[in-house]
């Protein structure tokens, strides 16, 4: 477990900051040159897309907290692709 806890307090409430730092140091690596990034900022905006659906999903379930708490988010995660597939 990790030290920082303003590290863990955005891991819980922001599900795609592993996304976000890689947009980051995209940018950083890259001489903030966006165009180098897009693949990277797509992903991100994919992720935020789908946590979004997610927590409102969620609130007019009425399940709480609307953002799902790290530890439930691979299970979700896995059981989106696996519906995915059947399609």
């Amino acid at each position: 477990m990790r030290n920082d806890p303003a590290k863990l307090t955005s891991e819980y409430n922001n599900p795609c900051l592993k996304e976000q730092e890689l947009s980051f140091k995209c940018m950083h690596d890259n001489n903030f040159d966006r165009d180098s990034c897009t693949n990277v900022f797509k992903n991100y905006q994919v992720c935020k897309e789908f946590w979004n659906h997610i927590k409102v999903q969620r609130r007019r379930d009425g399940i709480k907290p609307y953002m799902p708490p790290p530890e439930e988010r691979d299970q979700i995660k896995s059981d989106y692709l696996n519906s995915r597939k059947k399609l």
